[in-house]
């Protein structure tokens, strides 16, 4: 498991990419659910169901460890997700610092995202 204190999530319908980002690198995980083909849409006002939870049981379990997580993403799987967590996993949800749009950057842009929010380059010149 990453030893990272951030952890940044871009999502949409089709996969997931996780970054853990800290003062001595990075690491990425990337998921996609189980039936890729198929949209991940569901009814409003309900929780998603089938692969769609385990998609989002992935993600969960890839940012267990992260003590504040960052969510973005082009549409509502973002919001979606942090819904999840915050309802069925309430002590990794309440680690969630905010959930914005982004469109679909490249890895290296999602990297920059973070630092940026999470203010990495000044906690570096502070250590």
């Amino acid at each position: 498991m990453p030893t990272h204190f951030h952890a940044i999530v871009w999502i949409d319908h089709s996969q997931a990419k996780v970054f853990h980002i800290g003062l001595s690198g990075q690491d990425e995980i990337d998921l996609h659910p189980h039936l890729a083909t198929r949209h991940i849409h569901h009814k409003a006002n309900s929780i998603r169901s089938g692969h769609a939870k385990e998609f989002f049981a992935q993600v969960m379990n890839a940012v267990s460890d992260a003590g504040e997580i960052l969510i973005i993403g082009p549409a509502g799987a973002k919001t979606e997700l942090a819904k999840y967590l915050r309802e069925q996993h309430p002590k990794i949800g309440e680690r969630i610092v905010a959930v914005e749009a982004v469109d679909h950057p490249s890895d290296r842009e999602i990297v920059a995202y973070a630092r940026k929010h999470f203010k990495i380059e000044t906690l570096l010149r502070q250590a």
